[in-house]
């Protein structure tokens, strides 16, 4: 293993010596004697970890430690020791050393411990690495779009994840990419080690919702043989995304509105109150002040919720971010569908952008899907969209004699269309003119997912 390391050793005698041995077993040292020669070489050039004596003519090793820290944050150090002074490395250890050796060093624990150090090092690139990766696919450069609106809403997004606001409501149409906008929220903000956890509000049936929410006890209902975790507890230190927040009932809106106030709740037929520490992102395509003034949503709810609202505008209102979505969702389905590698002619770009999408993001996304499908070769031009017009409506569903559960009508379908997908539940969301949540929660009601599937 080789790497770059930093020797700091005003002992001329030791520093060659531990200098050579770390040649010997291919490591490239740079050796200093000083804090200022240390400082110097840290502002210059970049070290895999650093050895550093304890006491040194103009300083101490806790003053490179320091400049470690301000220069190369994360690079691991190994403070040097004589035998009486091993209470400063224990000082050091709690500074945030890596490790101390104690002079005379031996030549087996010194690589031991150097290494240990590398890899360490290495551990931590790699972990920023992928957080830098992890923003860039589901933080606010998420967001496609060269729009004058796109940049706007990718720096609210950036304002709003890093504030102390603990309620953010999503405003826009059908398909604008308010989930995605939740999640990049959630990406760029300091909760996003821990969970971000989504409910459709209109996929889950009133008399479950609560218990999908807060949880329940044993025995607190007919099928309640054991405790359930609700979701937001699952969310506790992270976000909570709750879609259609307008289709939420009465009953469970008070609850929510209590949960905002207090930061606590009880489970469904518990006595416990669990304090929870939780950003609430609510998101509607519906005029939720309009459902104030027609009782069906509580005004001071609306309050809380709105804390901070966030517009999402329709694909409408920025028709140059049409083509780079649309180049964007071309690329992802013929990889996702094992296509050859689709583009899209100007020819195409300029037939997309003047169609009104009512549909939005979501649409566009179709239409795109089944000309990667559909089209042969590579290129798609404007030929391969010229049949996207609205879907003619279905014809009457002819009720039987004896009648029939609704639910059993759904649950297959949503067996169908993930047939029909090979899995795909995105796909089979679209073909039903569902959410993929929806059809996640059908899936985990008929058995085909595990009941804590939507937590992420």
């Amino acid at each position: 293993m080789s790497s770059n390391l930093l020797l700091v050793e005003d002992d001329p005698l030791i520093r060659r010596a531990l200098g050579g041995r770390l040649r010997k077993n291919g490591h490239r040292v740079r050796e200093v004697e000083t804090v200022a020669e240390a400082r110097r070489a840290l502002g210059h050039l970049d070290f895999d970890a650093i050895l550093v004596d304890y006491r040194l003519p103009d300083g101490t090793g806790f003053d490179v430690m320091e400049q470690v820290a301000a220069d190369q944050s994360g690079t691991p150090c190994l403070m040097l020791t004589a035998h009486g002074s091993v209470e400063h490395a224990v000082e050091a250890m709690s500074r945030g050393a890596f490790t101390y050796l104690q002079k005379p060093v031996d030549p087996t624990e010194l690589e031991l411990q150097v290494r240990k150090a590398v890899e360490t090092a290495e551990l931590r690139r790699e972990n920023r690495s992928l957080k830098r990766l992890t923003r860039t696919q589901e933080g606010a450069d998420a967001f496609l779009g060269t729009s004058a609106a796109a940049e706007q809403l990718r720096q609210a997004i950036r304002q709003v994840a890093v504030s102390p606001a603990r309620a953010i409501l999503l405003e826009g149409e059908s398909g604008t990419g308010k989930g995605l906008v939740a999640r990049a929220i959630h990406a760029e903000s300091d909760r996003s080690d821990n969970a971000f956890v989504s409910l459709t509000c209109s996929a889950v049936p009133d008399n479950l919702l609560e218990s999908e929410l807060f949880g329940h006890e044993p025995g607190a209902f007919t099928d309640a043989r054991k405790r359930k975790i609700g979701l937001l507890e699952a969310a506790d230190r992270g976000t909570l995304f709750l879609d259609e927040i307008g289709d939420m009932p009465a009953k469970l809106q008070a609850k929510l509105l209590g949960v905002l106030e207090e930061r606590r709740f009880r489970r469904v037929g518990g006595v416990k109150e669990i304090e929870v520490d939780v950003r609430i992102v609510s998101a509607t395509h519906r005029d939720l002040p309009q459902l104030v003034r027609e009782g069906e949503f509580r005004e001071d709810l609306l309050y809380r919720l709105r804390v901070i609202p966030i517009h999402i505008p329709p694909l409408r209102e920025r028709p140059e971010d049409i083509g780079v979505l649309a180049r964007r969702f071309a690329e992802d389905l013929a990889r996702e569908w094992g296509r050859p590698a689709a583009t899209l002619t100007p020819s195409a770009v300029q037939f997309l952008s003047k169609r009104p999408w009512p549909g939005n993001v979501r649409e566009l996304r179709n239409a795109i899907e089944r000309a990667v499908i559909l089209t042969p070769g590579g290129a798609l031009d404007a030929t391969a969209f010229t049949s996207e017009e609205p879907a003619a409506a279905a014809g009457p569903v002819h009720l039987p004699s004896d009648g029939l559960r609704v639910d059993d009508v759904i649950d297959d379908l949503v067996r169908q269309a993930l047939d029909r997908t090979s899995g795909n539940q995105s796909a089979a969301a679209r073909l039903l003119g569902l959410t993929r949540d929806q059809v996640r929660y059908r899936m985990q009601k008929i058995g085909m997912l595990p009941s804590r599937e939507h937590v992420s």
